[in-house]
């Protein structure tokens, strides 16, 4: 039997890629982008790569080099990576049937309906399209299964002869010769822990994962990896999900610039993330019957006091109003709240989801209080569109103080070039 191919699409370099697209001078310069508050880094180009810098190598211990000028390194530009992940994603769209965003950088598509020729021609329209439309580089990897799409991705990538492109059709020649030289640590989803059992029932490259029994992989480790030997021999074991899928639970959070225990610059931090969370409920159509803060100090600071409480309180009725929202965020952070400790890191999370177009009403609803509901949501709407059309905070609930402890830390950070008016890029004379 045969399957529909499925494609995944992976943004070569993503971070640093989007770095070059607005700044043409960091093409072929070691270039590495730190994590919040710069503190390691998180994504490098192929450059800095080749001098030995691993991932999460602490951005101090690369200092002297930035001084020498011989590497870059930037802070996290997470707005202008979202934006351009996004703008990937549309190109993606105006040619394939279905596209499923895997991560920020990696994105399935559908190529249903086409011959293995024309498969490979729309694969390889998508690796120059993207490029064109986005600057964005990509690999495509195009396989009957997503396991077989991710490692015929990684032979795009890895391999120079394919151009960019790589399709694996599950069962030919191609197909085993690339998996008898996969190890299984680069399959997706086994780990090293995983790697070590199988290799006692010698069982150490793809291939050899890929001819096991399913069934007896299923009775000796877990239904699990059961698909993924499935996957490996061309069988489909999962279906794409709906990009649009509500999430069960909604969490903002984020590290501090500084160490922190004052309460107002608490509170401030606790209304941002409450605020962006209930953006964020609204726009998959959700509302929340219940708010989780918590804060956080650092563990590793053993000279300072430790102290990382949690709770949870539950909303009136459920709902997506930010104002009922940050209240209830407000109530269980004075909660939770101690002096004498100081806290790196502050979030909130939204739970109990429900689809706020199937709630059930109270049938002893007065009419002043569906009134009030609907004002409420008006009001909502009214504040999201406004955000979506003059930019993210334009209207929000509070002013944040500028340089407050909470704020990242970014002395890096490039221009937010597609989503800031004041940071568009500007043509010089």
């Amino acid at each position: 039997m045969t399957y529909p191919m499925i494609g995944l699409v992976d943004c070569n370099n993503f971070y640093v890629s989007c770095e070059r697209v607005f700044q043409p001078r960091l093409e072929d310069m070691p270039v590495g982008i730190m994590s919040n508050n710069d503190g390691c880094v998180i994504a490098r180009s192929s450059e800095l790569k080749a001098l030995g810098v691993e991932m999460g190598t602490p951005a101090f211990q690369l200092q002297q080099w930035v001084n020498q000028g011989r590497i870059r390194l930037l802070s996290s530009n997470y707005e202008l990576y979202g934006d351009m992940s996004a703008r990937v994603r549309e190109v993606l769209e105006e040619f394939s049937a279905g596209v499923e965003p895997y991560s920020i950088d990696e994105m399935f598509v559908r190529f249903d309906g086409f011959d293995d020729e024309a498969t490979l021609d729309l694969a390889r329209t998508l690796y120059r399209k993207v490029r064109q439309f986005t600057g964005i580089p990509v690999c495509v990897g195009v396989a009957p299964s997503r396991t077989l799409a991710k490692l015929a991705n990684r032979a795009a990538k890895k391999r120079p002869e394919y151009g960019g492109v790589c399709m694996l059709k599950g069962s030919d020649d191609a197909t085993r010769h690339l998996l008898e030289k996969t190890e299984l640590g680069d399959v997706w989803g086994v780990g090293r822990r995983l790697v070590e059992r199988l290799a006692i029932q010698d069982i150490k490259t793809a291939w050899d994962l890929c001819c096991a029994d399913p069934k007896t992989i299923r009775r000796r480790f877990s239904v699990t990896l059961e698909r993924t030997v499935r996957e490996l021999q061309g069988t489909p074991c999962s279906e794409m999900n709906d990009s649009d899928e509500s999430r069960q639970r909604i969490m903002t959070s984020r590290s501090f610039g500084r160490l922190t225990g004052e309460p107002s610059e608490l509170r401030a931090a606790i209304r941002q993330h409450a605020q962006r969370s209930a953006e964020k409920l609204r726009a998959q159509q959700n509302h929340a019957r219940a708010v989780l803060v918590f804060l956080k100090t650092n563990r590793h600071r053993q000279d300072l006091a430790q102290y990382s409480p949690s709770v949870v309180t539950e909303l009136p009725e459920p709902t997506a109003d930010s104002r009922t929202i940050i209240a209830a965020a407000q109530q269980a952070l004075e909660a939770i709240y101690q002096p004498g400790y100081r806290f790196m890191k502050a979030g909130v999370m939204l739970l109990d989801l429900v689809d706020a177009n199937r709630e059930q009403r109270s049938l002893l609803d007065s009419p002043d209080h569906a009134a009030n509901r609907e004002r409420s949501e008006r009001l909502m709407s009214t504040l999201d569109e406004l955000n979506q059309k003059m930019g993210r905070g334009t209207v929000r609930l509070g002013i944040p103080r500028q340089n407050a402890a909470w704020h990242l830390r970014c002395a890096h950070r490039t221009p937010r070039w597609t989503t800031q008016w004041d940071e568009l890029p500007s043509a010089k004379a």
